[in-house]
């Protein structure tokens, strides 16, 4: 990940709503959502709330998934770990293990 793409991830979840609705992905795992539910839950209207999944779409934070009638959006893992490998991976000199929280595995 080069240093445009982390802004560009950063800035996409630098928004209160963009941040919760990355929050709440991340709570439900690999079956996300459907939009509608994310809406309802974040009490988001939902062209709002379109606009902002989109947000977090393109910064490859969520993925989409049509699923029937309904778009599931999930956490896309990758995304969000190569994020967080970015920001730590100059940390403590040369050892990232060190600045990780309590309770979360080396990426």
């Amino acid at each position: 990940m080069d240093e445009n793409e982390a802004i560009d991830r950063l800035s996409a979840i630098a928004h209160k709503t963009r941040l919760a609705v990355f929050r709440l992905l991340v709570k439900e795992g690999a079956d996300g959502l459907p939009a509608g539910e994310i809406a309802r839950l974040l009490s988001i209207p939902p062209t709002t709330m379109s606009a902002h999944l989109g947000i977090l779409a393109r910064a490859d934070l969520i993925e989409a998934r049509r699923k029937s009638r309904s778009v599931f959006y999930s956490l896309k893992v990758e995304g969000m770990q190569d994020l967080l490998a970015f920001l730590v991976s100059d940390c403590c000199s040369g050892h990232p293990e060190l600045c990780m929280p309590k309770g979360v595995r080396q990426i």
